[in-house]
């Protein structure tokens, strides 16, 4: 039945299981462990004959519904759910690669993820050449006989770059490489990456699958047989989705849609109003034609989605001055919230990237990002009245 049920359907009704008490809204299960009938059917489970649960590390019916809906939303065989954003990432990297392997990836990541893959994993044997995301001939040149994964956040945090998919995905497949996109900022109620060509989905739902800036978690999506390994890092290491966190995303996904629409109106509008500020010197939204993606954003996204940046005149003294002026606006670094946040990149989440790549990734001194939230855009307006 799910087949046939719209997207707006699935993030409502899909996944969900009840138990003999018949609770309309989904169970949670707050267990470490679960009992067996007998101990046939403790081998059973755990050597896999048998599905059902058995250590909440690794099964947990909380979990497994949150990861079924996301699943259903995002068009995936299988959903592996992690206890961060990052874990996500680093579940997905350590179940498909090795060590002695190569990783292409964007040089316009979030700044934690340049330092996974240019310092930790590093350290690890696993080498990373990062280039251009809207380029596809630096991610074909840049491929190697041991080059295993490409790994894109599209739109980019916080430029909202956006790159071509599905010939992303044409350049990795013709030289038998994976591509995963970090689909954080859009989730599946704006773009769904499997569906045009990626092999991993990566989600933080930490943001906008929460939307209320609660609880940390992660998912990792694809074909079964690519998240197998993924799952078995997870059952090994143990970065694990709680049950309560999951029970949280199960209300979050409920109403995906509506606010990813909200989210994206305000947003249209503010940079809208931004592009006409005597203090602002360029905006960055896939929404605004003046947009260098905006076509292809157009074209792969729902809507421009809820992140607007702009590089404010003045460079980081005019920049500091706005965020401390603002009254309404959170500052804050993180995003996906209902209250919309406001963050200075190149000291906050860029801080640990080096200048050189900074500027490489075109993250100047004066880059203000705004994640807009559900708050009525003119009060928006009103805060950010030191641009006039």
């Amino acid at each position: 039945m799910t087949n046939e049920w719209q997207a707006e359907t699935l993030a409502v009704r899909a996944g969900s299981e009840h138990t003999a008490f018949g609770e309309n809204s989904e169970a949670m299960f707050l267990t470490s462990s679960f009992v067996f009938e007998n101990a046939a059917q403790a081998a059973a489970r755990f050597g896999g004959q048998e599905p059902g649960n058995i250590y909440s590390r690794f099964t947990n019916p909380t979990v497994t519904m949150f990861q079924n809906k996301l699943a259903a939303l995002e068009g995936a065989e299988s959903c592996v759910a992690t206890s961060s954003g990052m874990a996500a990432i680093l579940a997905a990297v350590m179940g498909v690669c090795s060590a002695g392997d190569h990783v292409v990836a964007s040089r316009s990541i979030f700044g934690t993820s340049v330092q996974l893959f240019g310092n930790i994993l590093k350290r690890w044997g696993l080498e990373t050449t990062f280039v251009s995301l809207t380029d596809p001939d630096e991610w074909k040149a840049a491929i190697q006989p041991n080059t295993k994964l490409f790994f894109v956040e599209t739109p980019s945090n916080p430029l909202t770059e956006v790159c071509d998919i599905p010939a992303l995905a044409t350049i990795a497949h013709e030289a038998g490489v994976l591509l995963a996109v970090d689909n954080c900022f859009c989730t599946p109620a704006l773009q769904k990456p499997l569906a045009l060509g990626a092999d991993i989905v990566i989600h933080s739902a930490t943001k906008y699958i929460d939307g209320q800036g609660r609880c940390l978690g992660g998912a990792v999506l694809g074909k079964k047989d690519v998240l197998e390994p993924v799952y078995g890092f997870l059952r090994t290491a143990g970065p694990t989705m709680s049950a309560f966190n999951a029970w949280v995303f199960l209300k979050g996904l409920e109403t995906l849609h509506v606010r990813m629409e909200a989210h994206a109106r305000n947003a249209l509008e503010l940079a809208q109003w931004l592009e006409a500020q005597s203090g602002v010197a360029r905006v960055y939204y896939p929404g605004l034609p003046s947009h260098p993606q905006h076509q292809l954003a157009m074209k792969q996204q729902k809507y421009g989605g809820a992140i607007v940046s702009f590089d404010v005149k003045g460079g980081q003294e005019a920049a500091w001055r706005l965020i401390d002026a603002t009254k309404l606006i959170s500052i804050t670094a993180n995003l996906g919230d209902a209250k919309s946040t406001i963050t200075h990149p190149a000291t906050t989440t860029h801080s640990r990237v080096t200048p050189e790549a900074r500027v490489a990734s075109g993250i100047g001194d004066g880059l203000v990002r705004i994640a807009v939230g559900l708050e009525h855009v003119d009060d928006l307006k009103a805060d950010l009245a030191l641009l006039r």
